[in-house]
C-alpha cells in the first residue's frame, strides 16, 4: 500500500486545551481510491504526558450525509470521553453516502478498504497504539451503525469489538434514496443487496469471538432494523449487548449513546489487559 501518508501541517482542526484531549486532523492517502481523505484523531491527555504509553483505539463512524468531523463538532464531549476512558478515538470520513463498503459498480467508492485497512494502517504507523485486535473497536451512528457492525464482522481478525447506534442494518430495505442504487446498481437484484448487509455477515460470525453492542431509540424510524438484527443474533446464538432507550434519530440520542458504548469498549479492553 502506498505510504504517502501525511498529517496536515499545523493540524487544521486544533481543539487542544491544557489538561484535556487533543484533536488532530490527518490527511491520509487512499491507494484504493487514488485520493486523499481526512480523518479526525482524538488523543487523551495522557498521550502527551506519557511518551511511552500505548493506547487502545475506537473507530467512530458518521452517518449518511455526514463527514469526518461530525462527532467532534456535534459532540465536543468526545474529547472528555477520550480522557475518561484513556483511549484514542479515530473518526474517518465515510463520504456522503458510502455505506462503508466497496461498491461493486463504482470503483471510486471503496470505503471498506479505506476505513478498515488503509486508515488503520496510517493510525498504527503514526500513533502509539496497542497493536492487538483486543485493543480495537469500531462503531458508528445510522449509516455508520451499519458500517460498525459490517466492518466489525468482516474484519474480525483486526477488530475485537464492534457496535451500532441507531444502525440502518437491512440494506435490502434501502433501495429508494440514500444513493444505494449508485453503489449497488440494479435494485431488483435482491441477492446482491442482501449480501452487502450486516444481516448476511451475521451468518459468518467469527468463532474467535467478537464483542458486540447495539442500541437504538424507541422513537427512531429505523428501530425495526435494529430489532431485526437483534432477533437474528439471538436466533444464531451470537452473544451481544442490545438496548432500547427513549430517543429519536438525532444527535441528542447519539450523544447519550456514545457514553454507554465507550464504557462497553473500555471494559472490553480492560478485561483483555489493556
Amino acid at each position: 500500500m502506498k505510504k504517502m501518508l501525511t498529517l496536515l501541517a499545523g493540524f487544521a482542526l486544533s481543539y487542544s486545551v491544557a489538561n484535556a484531549a487533543s484533536v488532530d486532523t490527518a490527511l491520509i492517502h487512499s491507494a484504493s481510491m487514488n485520493k486523499d481523505v481526512k480523518c479526525v484523531v482524538v488523543k487523551p491527555n495522557s498521550y502527551a504526558s506519557n511518551s511511552t504509553q500505548k493506547f487502545p483505539v475506537v473507530y467512530l463512524l458518521h452517518g449518511y450525509s455526514g463527514s469526518y468531523n461530525n462527532w467532534v463538532k456535534k459532540v465536543p464531549e468526545v474529547q472528555t470521553l477520550a480522557d475518561q476512558y484513556n483511549l484514542i478515538i479515530v473518526c474517518p470520513d465515510g463520504a456522503f453516502s458510502s455505506w462503508y463498503f466497496d461498491s461493486p459498480v463504482d470503483p471510486t467508492m471503496r470505503y471498506e478498504t479505506n476505513v478498515a485497512v488503509e486508515i488503520p494502517a496510517y493510525i498504527e504507523q503514526n500513533y502509539r497504539t496497542i497493536q492487538d485486535r483486543k485493543a480495537r473497536a469500531i462503531t458508528g451512528l445510522s449509516m455508520g451503525g451499519h458500517g460498525g457492525l459490517y466492518l466489525g464482522f468482516r474484519h474480525a481478525d483486526y477488530f475485537g469489538a464492534c457496535g451500532s447506534m441507531s444502525g440502518a442494518m437491512v440494506i435490502s430495505m434501502i433501495k429508494k434514496g440514500y444513493d444505494m442504487q449508485k453503489l449497488l446498481g440494479d435494485t431488483t437484484n435482491t441477492e446482491l443487496y442482501n449480501r452487502y448487509s450486516v444481516m448476511y455477515e451475521m451468518e459468518h460470525y467469527p468463532k474467535d469471538s467478537l464483542a458486540i453492542i447495539m442500541d437504538c431509540g424507541v422513537d427512531d424510524f429505523v428501530i425495526e432494523m435494529s430489532r431485526a438484527a437483534h432477533q437474528k443474533m439471538l436466533k444464531l446464538k451470537i452473544p451481544h449487548d442490545y438496548t432500547e432507550r427513549p430517543g429519536k434519530h438525532d444527535w441528542k440520542y447519539w450523544q447519550n449513546s456514545l457514553k454507554y458504548q465507550l464504557l462497553y469498549f473500555r471494559e472490553f479492553f480492560t478485561k483483555n489487559g489493556y
